[in-house]
């Protein structure tokens, strides 16, 4: 796992007009099925299906990454929150970034 900048991050982002947001996407689902232990789906299985379901394999991927956040937080021994709820809210209302900006935090402890 490898520890990023967030606010670099979310720059390039907006400065390659969601090309580099695509990237983050893809480094976040490697870096979060090994920081969980999760054999899911690949970086470029969520892009493509993403695309495909025009949004909608996103929403699930970031709820699902939320619900393993929560699940490796309680067994860490902090309290789990509802992650899961809260990145699915936040990518409804068109704030995936923020979701990024959030998982990335996770993996930057744990990097």
């Amino acid at each position: 796992m490898k520890e990023r900048n967030i606010a670099v991050c979310v720059i390039l982002s907006i400065v390659t007009c969601g090309i580099y947001g695509i990237y983050w996407m893809y480094c976040l689902v490697e870096e979060s099925n090994t920081m969980t232990g999760c054999d899911g789906p690949g970086g470029v299985t969520v892009i493509l299906l993403t695309i495909v379901t025009c949004g909608i394999y996103g929403w699930y991927w970031l709820y699902s990454v939320g619900k393993r956040i929560d699940e490796l937080q309680e067994s860490e021994g902090s309290a789990g929150g509802n992650n899961a709820i809260l990145y699915l809210i936040l990518a409804i209302f068109e704030l995936a970034i923020v979701d990024y900006c959030l998982i990335q935090n996770e993996i930057n402890k744990r990097a």
